[in-house]
């Protein structure tokens, strides 16, 4: 079996596993047979809505604003972009009128460079992008029921009329990616984003159904509140495929996207396993271990306590985040991050406390480019190939344990049956 690690892959040895082996794979379908054709069906009968064009034609805005996602998230917008783009101009947009906010939350700006190649020459030369900033050019909408202030982006809250994309797949607080969350984190400041992902503290482990999950609640909320129109959001498999197309009602079409993401990656498992060997995905999953750690989550609701997990991450890009950095360079112990949460919550440190917590009943093993120094930082044990992985577990379970393999450990999500 292959494994991916970075833009290579990794050979592992089944054979040399333990008693019992389970390969643990998304239920994913097979992409559309023409994509661009599927976005522009979707647009023209969008869900509990009016279609774009008829829309725009009606409300006559003088400023649209599209958002859309960083480098951070393989987004198919060559197949999104263009009909979106068609659709606004039947109903009488015009370029000027049109900005591309990308949704970066606290992570950097894109570079030119990350632009062309994620949107191409067309839309960068002819169309305003701006990264946002989540300390800067914020306006306040005030309080969200839960009392977290809401601060976003000025240019979102000016425009008249708002469209959010994004891609839909597992998130490990959040439950799903796509949809409310282009505004709550994607433009918004830094102080309403860790607001909202404080409640990750009690969600981690024991996420609650889509519809109860505290911080998508205040996500919809947030997006209802700045008055989005219009989502264009898509459902890919592995392969970066579109398997469905969502178009319409923020609420509704998100959810119709949530059930089929759902099917796809939600993956039932009958008991938890003594190991569980998996790939964050390659790159760009495994970009840095600030986005590989998803991964590790996922594998933390297939092993037993005291089990081991492996994981496979290259993070060519380093650990990803100064604060996360900070972090891990000043616990001694796993107990440090979990203290310092419950304490004040932080974006950045919330990423070093999602894998302290997996830490404490867990054993971490890290394949990447990091140093033996680096690794200890995480309190994870340095391996450097699947071969000494294998060996060490031989040794610790004198062969006799069971496993998991998560090839696709970042979209992965076990679920014990009932």
């Amino acid at each position: 079996m292959k494994l991916k690690y970075g833009e290579e892959k990794l050979a592992l040895s089944l054979d040399k596993l333990g008693e019992e082996v389970e390969t643990l794979l998304p239920n994913e379908k097979e992409g559309v047979a023409d994509p661009l054709k599927a976005v522009k069906a979707s647009l023209a009968n969008p869900i509990k809505s009016l279609s774009l064009d008829k829309l725009v034609e009606q409300r006559n805005p003088k400023k649209v604003v599209i958002v859309v996602n960083d480098v951070s998230r393989l987004t198919p917008y060559d197949y999104m972009l263009p009909p979106l783009l068609e659709q606004l101009e039947q109903g009488g947009v015009k370029k000027e009128a049109i900005t591309f906010i990308i949704a970066t939350g606290i992570h950097e700006p894109n570079t030119e460079e990350q632009n062309r190649r994620i949107f191409g020459d067309e839309i960068v030369d002819n169309y305003c992008l701006i990264s946002h900033d989540p300390d800067n050019n914020l306006v306040d909408l005030g309080e969200l029921s839960s009392g977290n202030t809401l601060l976003l982006n000025k240019e979102v809250v000016e425009a008249d009329f708002l469209i959010t994309t994004g891609v839909i797949t597992a998130h490990y607080f959040a439950g799903f990616s796509g949809g409310r969350k282009s505004i709550l984190p994607g433009v918004a400041g830094r102080e309403s984003i860790q607001r909202n992902h404080a409640h990750m503290v009690n969600l981690l482990g024991n996420l609650p159904k889509i519809e109860d999950n505290p911080v998508s609640l205040e996500m919809i909320e947030a997006a209802n509140k700045v008055g989005v129109d219009f989502i264009l959001n898509v459902v890919t498999n592995s392969k970066k495929e579109i398997v469905e197309v969502v178009a319409g009602d923020l609420e509704a079409a998100w959810y119709q996207g949530v059930k089929t993401s759902s099917q796809m990656y939600h993956v039932p498992i009958k008991k938890k396993v003594d190991v569980a060997i998996v790939s964050a995905g390659g790159y760009p999953k495994d970009i840095n271990i600030y986005q590989a750690q998803k991964a590790l989550d996922n594998a933390d609701y297939a092993v037993k306590d005291g089990g081991t997990i492996v994981l496979l991450a290259e993070c060519r890009a380093g650990l990803g985040e100064d604060v996360f950095e900070e972090w891990l360079n000043t616990a001694t112990r796993p107990e440090d991050n979990i203290e310092r949460i419950k304490e004040r919550f932080v974006i950045g440190g919330h990423k070093a406390f999602a894998i302290s917590k997996v830490v404490l009943n867990k054993e971490f093993i890290l394949i990447s480019e990091f140093n033996q120094e680096i690794t200890e930082l995480m309190f994870a044990k340095k391996m450097n190939n699947l071969d000494e992985v294998l060996s060490y577990l031989a040794d610790k379970y004198n062969k006799k344990y069971s496993s998991i393999i998560m090839p696709q450990g970042g979209l992965t999500v076990p679920v014990m049956e009932k």
